[in-house]
């Protein structure tokens, strides 16, 4: 039995499986608050070019019953979703001028 989080074609993820395959939206804001812009920035280098891929390949599944992996790798794709504006755009992990305002997310989107 394999090791690995994500499908084999998307092997060159898998190094950032382990930090950014995560299942919630508060998880996944969290991770991006406690990383560096610099972690963010290699997890985007990574998995940016991919993403059409992943899509394409999670289009052969149905969606509410993903394979692990496949569920992994939709994680994953979640996950740059969430870093996405802080690299592209803020170059910080927080929201500029936000102070310490925050809301919570009482629904959370499935899978």
């Amino acid at each position: 039995m394999s090791d690995r989080m994500l499908p084999e074609e998307f092997a060159d993820c898998e190094p950032f499986a382990a930090k950014w395959c995560i299942a919630t939206e508060p998880a996944r804001y969290a991770e991006r608050l406690n990383s560096t812009v610099e972690e963010m920035q290699a997890f985007y280098d990574a998995m940016y070019p991919r993403v059409r891929d992943a899509m394409a390949h999670l289009d052969k599944f149905s969606l509410h019953d993903l394979p692990e992996q496949e569920l992994n790798l939709l994680h994953l794709a979640y996950s740059l979703v969430m870093v996405s504006l802080p690299v592209e755009v803020w170059h910080q992990p927080k929201v500029i001028d936000s102070g310490t305002a925050y809301f919570d997310r009482y629904l959370e989107p499935t899978p």
